[in-house]
């Protein structure tokens, strides 16, 4: 894959290259894989100093496969792709990575899709993931480089993911607020979560957009990224998700799962500029408990 650059000053190969988010792993790998730096259509090495206005061509190597990483098929629910990142909808009840208790993951998943397809990269990078049994959008980016460069957005916070959630509470709940308290490990649990004043920083904002009732169908953004930061926090301030029996949420709606779907995705389309924002529906589920809350609540 070959990318160019203009530079725009008097400046080292790699140095100008590292502003454009290439990093040393990446300046190897096109060294010792079978990549190539050119400038202005003439091989150099990533100590050449350059002039502005000079053209730098990179071209980097396809990615093999990992061995490690088994293909299984299944219909991905794509909702964009193109030759840097791909977009699909989980479905809730599929881990994202594997591990030693999930096999059939959405890296697999995606794998297997890659290799039927062709495609030169056949390596899995993952940017967004989500939670088992949360359903909705996932960003993977296709290649090394786009990983480093949308990584580089969800690490300052520039990738806006914003989550539907049924959450029900006695209390009330303002119409709209932000939720910000640290998150740590429970002490008791190798698994759950939970708010500690020595955990790690954690905000969530949301939006109540209908109410039924107890139940309120909110729009979250989060503005951290902390394990089960959503279900920690409303849980927290007394209104769990529907579905969500490890924080408390109500079991009584014919939910198997917790009531959470990450809708909305929103980020700078790193090679053109381009602000990219894409959205999904609601599940078949936690529609259907929609339709019935609205019909008691009427």
């Amino acid at each position: 894959m070959k990318f160019k650059f203009i530079a725009d000053r008097r400046v080292k190969v790699k140095t100008f290259l590292k502003g454009h988010d290439i990093s040393k792993a990446l300046l190897a790998k096109i060294k010792f894989k079978g990549g190539q730096i050119l400038v202005n259509g003439k091989e150099e090495n990533a100590v050449y100093l350059l002039t502005a206005g000079d053209q730098v061509t990179i071209t980097i190597p396809n990615e093999e496969s990992h061995n490690s990483l088994q293909p299984v098929e299944y219909p991905l629910d794509i909702c964009f792709e193109n030759e840097h990142y791909l977009i699909v909808n989980k479905p809730a009840g599929v881990a994202s990575i594997p591990s030693i208790l999930h096999t059939n993951t959405m890296a697999n998943f995606v794998k297997n899709y890659y290799l039927e397809n062709h495609y030169p990269n056949k390596q899995i990078h993952i940017v967004t993931r989500l939670d088992k049994d949360t359903s909705g959008l996932m960003l993977f980016a296709k290649h090394g480089y786009a990983h480093a460069r949308l990584d580089k957005q969800l690490q300052s916070k520039t990738i806006d993911k914003r989550y539907y959630a049924l959450v029900s509470g006695k209390g009330k709940l303002a119409a709209q607020g932000d939720i910000i308290a640290p998150i740590a490990r429970d002490k008791n649990s190798i698994i759950t979560r939970c708010v500690d004043r020595l955990g790690k920083y954690a905000h969530t904002s949301y939006e109540v957009i209908a109410q039924y009732g107890e139940v309120r169908l909110v729009d979250i953004r989060l503005h951290t990224g902390r394990t089960h930061q959503i279900r920690v926090h409303f849980s927290h301030i007394g209104f769990p998700l529907l579905g969500d029996e490890l924080y408390g949420g109500d079991m009584n709606h014919g939910l198997k799962r917790q009531a959470l779907h990450c809708h909305y995705l929103s980020f700078t389309d790193p090679y053109t500029g381009g602000l990219n924002t894409y959205s999904s529906s609601l599940t078949d589920d936690i529609e259907s408990v929609i339709m019935k809350l609205k019909k008691i609540s009427h």
